[in-house]
């Protein structure tokens, strides 16, 4: 039996598998990402989880057939290289993460977008089968979008599919890219969450950060959203509303732009929220498609957490 790796580093969590032949998964963990320090301290991090999984699977990491890494920020696949990383720790510049854990797994590593890899899991095994066009969105720490046309990926020049850089506002509020009015400035769970600390701090009353205390997270997970909707609690509502307005909005554009057959929603907050949260987006995207009596197939991705890394496992099949 060849066994491989994945490796799906996002904003809150780096999720390891190791896959047999047939891509299932014999070993998985899970690690939070690095809080500080530079990139070094994200490979580690992600190296250790590989490690764990490796262990839990009965194999050498030196042993895998290839680990395959899915990544946010500015990827050069033939490079190995990050840059751009903004949802992480101190990532400053370009940082060759391929070879980083390479090095520390004495294995080799390819590299590829985060969304662009969880994707491409969703078209061969999961919620996308049998779509000859499709568009991925990925609600969590940021909110990527992968594209899907004629049956193959659509990597552009090499950062096709940020749709949560789609400008929702002209004008609008300020995203973690620098730049104003982008539906991630609306959607992605780390601006939400700077929004929701800003107003706490400005007087405006919540339970999110309560819950995160009480639950020991450093960040206002998907888990503390979903469950400070639970408790009704006013901010947490009305920040989760304009999110879907703007998910709405970003994602019909995007449709109306590819006229994709399958639209596949994941993400931590995609998955966490779930299928009621998966209609408010359809009703909230049909205002603005122009096609509006043949709108897209919008399904909830069916591989769950381990989407992303089982995805990265197939850039080494």
């Amino acid at each position: 039996m060849t066994t491989r790796g994945g490796l799906d580093l996002g904003g809150t969590k780096i999720q390891a598998v190791v896959v047999d032949d047939a891509n299932a998964v014999v070993g998985e963990a899970r690690h939070p990402t690095p809080t500080s320090g530079g990139p070094q301290d994200v490979a580690d991090a992600m190296a250790a989880a590989l490690r764990e999984a490796a262990t839990a699977a009965g194999v050498e990491t030196a042993a895998l057939g290839g680990v395959g890494v899915g990544s946010p920020g500015a990827i050069d696949t033939a490079a190995g290289t990050v840059g751009q990383a903004r949802n992480l720790p101190d990532w400053e510049g370009v940082f060759p993460l391929a070879d980083a854990l390479s090095q520390l797994l004495g294995t080799r590593v390819a590299l590829g977008n985060d969304v662009d890899v969880a994707t491409d899991a969703e078209v061969v095994l999961g919620a996308g089968r049998g779509a000859a066009s499709l568009l991925g969105v990925f609600w969590g720490t940021g909110v990527g979008g992968g594209v899907v046309l004629g049956g193959r990926m659509w990597r552009g020049v090499g950062a096709a599919g940020e749709i949560g850089h789609m400008v929702v506002k002209q004008g609008g509020a300020r995203c973690p890219c620098g730049r104003r009015g982008c539906m991630e400035a609306y959607a992605g769970r780390g601006a939400m969450e700077a929004r929701a600390r800003k107003r706490h701090e400005d007087g405006e009353k919540t339970d999110l950060f309560h819950l995160m205390k009480k639950h020991d997270r450093p960040r206002l997970t998907s888990g503390i959203w979903a469950r400070a909707l639970a408790h009704e609690d006013k901010l947490a509502i009305e920040l989760v509303d304009d999110a879907v307005e703007a998910l709405g909005t970003g994602v019909a554009s995007a449709v109306n732009l590819l006229d994709v057959e399958v639209v596949v929603l994941g993400g931590g907050l995609g998955l966490r929220l779930g299928e009621p949260y998966r209609e408010r987006i359809v009703q909230a995207m049909h205002p603005h498609l122009f096609n509006d009596d043949r709108p897209p197939d919008v399904r909830l991705a069916e591989l769950g957490d381990l989407g992303g890394a089982v995805g990265a496992a197939l850039l080494v099949a």
